[in-house]
């Protein structure tokens, strides 16, 4: 696989906006018909909850180009008691049949624990002009495989058959300073997207007794059967990659995708790779240090 070339920050937060002072997580691109591209990212209100905002981005050669920062979110909170009303994160983006499929992470506040998550959908039949909650339940709630959480779906159809691997957390784990969440990635299936199948099947682990959390997996085809992208962490988060024959039993690669640098805004975190792929390149979009707390960074390589 070609290396990747840092080209720096990409995006920063506008500090005008009143529902994003923070942050610009989880970039997530939908590309458009007339060659643009979407970016999808989480930002933070004053009180530290998620919506889901958006800008578009133009390939100019080699590089990427900000054309457009839409000022209000995509996504706001849930209503009052729901499974999203302390934050939403944007997680894929789906076109099929016409509408577009926003898989997204809903957040609140717990009290044993410091938050729950679930994965919620939203769909558009604009286009993406706007988007509608399909329920105000998530559509990955809990139940006996899945006992404490689930978050990050990503999603690809097959032959109308809809396949997802996102994140579930296996236990929580009492600390002197606070419990600790452990989530490794998981498998499901579905008919129409919405409505899932799940047995538990564990698609990527813990490799080892430090790592406690693998977030955001991003996965597509390649000429070898298939592809993960996913963050890894222990200290801190970095970016790593797995490969399937069939996208259910997976192995780790020996290298990481990217790594962090000796200094600036993503020395010590690297995590939530998604791409984007001209016909001659990859550009790799990701955050740094504190979660995308400086915004979103990309690399790029020639094409894989």
């Amino acid at each position: 696989m070609p290396a990747f070339e840092k080209r720096g920050l990409l995006f920063e937060l506008p500090r005008d906006l009143g529902w994003a002072v923070s942050h610009a997580a989880i970039p997530t691109p939908d590309r458009l018909d007339d060659g643009s591209y979407h970016i999808y990212y989480s930002a933070r209100d004053a009180d530290n909850r998620a919506s889901i905002g958006r800008f578009r981005v133009k390939i100019e050669g080699d590089a990427l180009r900000v054309v457009e920062i839409e000022r209000v979110p995509v996504l706001g909170l849930g209503e009052l008691g729901a499974f999203d009303d302390a934050g939403v994160t944007v997680s894929c983006l789906v076109q099929h049949a016409g509408r577009k499929y926003l898989y997204y992470t809903g957040w609140s506040r717990g009290v044993s624990v410091p938050f729950y998550m679930f994965g919620g959908l939203a769909i558009s039949d604009d286009g993406g002009a706007t988007f509608r909650r399909v329920s105000g339940a998530p559509v990955l709630e809990r139940n006996e495989v899945d006992p404490y959480l689930t978050a990050s779906p990503w999603v690809i159809v097959e032959n109308d058959r809809w396949r997802m691997w996102y994140v579930s957390c296996s236990r929580w784990e009492p600390r002197p300073g606070g419990p600790r969440h452990f989530y490794h990635i998981r498998y499901a299936e579905s008919a129409d997207g919405i409505g899932w199948e799940r047995d538990g099947l564990v698609a990527v682990d813990y490799a080892n007794e430090s790592e406690y959390a693998l977030a955001r997996p991003v996965v597509f085809k390649n000429d070898e059967g298939y592809e993960m992208w996913f963050s890894q962490r222990g200290a801190a988060y970095r970016l790593v990659r797995a490969m399937s024959r069939d996208g259910l039993v997976w192995s780790r690669a020996a290298l990481p995708l990217l790594d962090v640098s000796p200094a600036g805004w993503d020395s010590d975190m690297v995590a939530y790779a998604a791409a984007i792929r001209s016909d001659d390149r990859s550009f790799l979009l990701y955050n740094g240090n504190r979660y995308g707390a400086d915004g979103v960074g990309y690399a790029v390589s020639a094409v894989m």
